[in-house]
């Protein structure tokens, strides 16, 4: 892949705009499949526990701040589609280091979280199976996701998107028991903790805890990176900022009055880390079948997203191979395994395999400081994305007005980790990634690129 750069008022196109073939609510579809994950099922229950019934205002703020970027992103999307998305819209807007960064933070950030939920995902296993070892489930789950992946676009569309149906059931499926219990049509013996009328009741934990638990809803909207790199197969080009309006709108109805009704039912002092919100929401009530089927439903949303990350990771160490970013060969693709560069995805499996044991060796706590670390790194990329648009884009004062605001919102997730000493130290390993991908972009411009340049001149 040739990134496009202008050069004295002339313009050369790379890959990226060809036909597609995805229609705009396929792509809406994917995007929820590529969402909803153990962020949402599992991670939401740390957000509540840390800022209590105000968890609903987190997820409207941070839906809010996911609009922003998904909107600047798919407007230089249609504008220039091109396959290596927001690493080629950062090299556009500020050089080849932009470029070379933008890509393997995104690398490095989504191989620790594949290996994070593949973690998860055997240890949820382990509720039907109990002296199943673990990694024998997360040898499974690997290969199988693995083996998604090697059934190329189409494949993974499919897939994809059923399990996107999946997740998405489960989640209405909750909607619908929850309010049948509220309405006393479910037996049990259960004290709702109601509608808080009080501040202290909102903000139990104060504006701290709120401030903390942004990057939990952050979290749960993590995957528009994979969306922006599948824009281009859009039939469409200009359809993406409307499919990603359509999925961020069923995120956030689904998500906020799921949210809602589970502070409604269970009191602030029930949640924790280890259970999904909805299963502690229901506990009280005889619905014996319910930690079964959404146990399950977490699986299939962890094996979702998992996979939408390996495929995004592929695809991108192949462009960024193509461009020089990384050495050829990961850009060498096979027409028997429809096209995918499968040196690329060796790489990826390598990372994850490593992954997989760093997270079955360390203690959970050193391991849920990488994996913040990753969300927040995928949070850097969001911020590159929306300063990357203010060089390309032509926008009026409000759509900067807007972009700043959405640079303000991440600024503030980030900074609340450092208000959580649970998770403080992430914050800290992310600057170690960055500055280390630093040292390597400032070598490769002064080893490399300067004197790419000079030849070209």
């Amino acid at each position: 892949m040739q990134f496009f750069i202008p050069v004295s008022g002339n313009s050369k196109k790379g890959k990226g705009s060809g036909k597609g073939t995805l229609k705009w609510w396929q792509l809406s579809l994917i995007g929820v499949g590529c969402t909803i994950g153990t962020g949402f099922f599992l991670g939401s229950a740390i957000g509540i526990k840390i800022t209590g019934p105000s968890i609903v205002f987190s997820f409207m703020l941070a839906a809010f701040g996911t609009y922003i970027v998904y909107n600047l992103l798919a407007k230089m999307t249609a504008e220039d589609p091109q396959d290596g998305s927001f690493c080629y819209y950062a090299e556009k807007a500020y050089g080849k280091w932009a470029g070379f960064s933008a890509g393997w933070n995104y690398w490095s950030s989504n191989i620790l979280i594949m290996g994070s939920q593949l973690t998860a995902l055997s240890i949820l296993s382990r509720f039907w199976l109990p002296n199943v070892p673990l990694w024998l489930f997360a040898a499974g789950y690997a290969i199988l996701s693995i083996l998604v992946v090697l059934t190329g676009n189409k494949g993974f569309d499919k897939v994809e998107n059923v399990l996107a149906i999946i997740k998405t059931s489960a989640i209405v499926m909750f909607i619908i028991l929850a309010a049948a219990a509220i309405f006393g049509m479910v037996g049990g013996d259960a004290q709702h903790a109601g509608i808080p009328d009080s501040a202290n009741q909102l903000f139990p934990e104060g504006l701290r805890g709120f401030w903390s638990s942004l990057i939990y809803a952050y979290y749960a909207y993590g995957g528009i990176e994979v969306i922006g790199l599948m824009a281009t197969r859009l039939k469409k080009k200009e359809d993406a900022p409307k499919a990603g309006v359509i999925m961020l709108i069923v995120l956030v109805v689904i998500y906020v009055i799921s949210l809602g009704l589970a502070v409604f039912m269970a009191q602030h002092g029930a949640f924790h880390e280890k259970e999904s919100p909805f299963v502690t929401a229901l506990g009280q009530y005889d619905l014996a079948f319910f930690p079964h089927v959404f146990n399950g439903a977490i699986i299939v949303a962890g094996f979702s997203t998992m996979t939408a990350a390996l495929f995004g990771v592929t695809a991108l160490l192949a462009t960024l191979a193509e461009d020089g970013n990384a050495p050829a060969l990961f850009s060498k693709k096979l027409k028997k395994f429809h096209h995918l560069p499968l040196p690329s995805l060796g790489l990826a499996t390598a990372g994850l395999l490593v992954s997989i044991i760093t997270a079955l060796l360390l203690p959970g706590k050193i391991y849920e400081y990488i994996t913040t670390a990753a969300g927040i790194l995928i949070l850097f990329n969001w911020a590159f994305i929306i300063l990357s648009s203010l060089r390309i884009l032509e926008t009026k004062v409000m759509g900067k007005v807007m972009a700043f605001i959405g640079l303000a919102l991440i600024v503030a997730a980030v900074s609340g980790t450092l208000a959580e000493k649970t998770i403080r130290f992430g914050f800290f390993v992310s600057l170690m990634f960055v500055g280390i991908i630093g040292i390597v972009a400032v070598i490769m411009q002064k080893k490399v690129w300067e004197k790419e340049n000079h030849s070209a001149d």
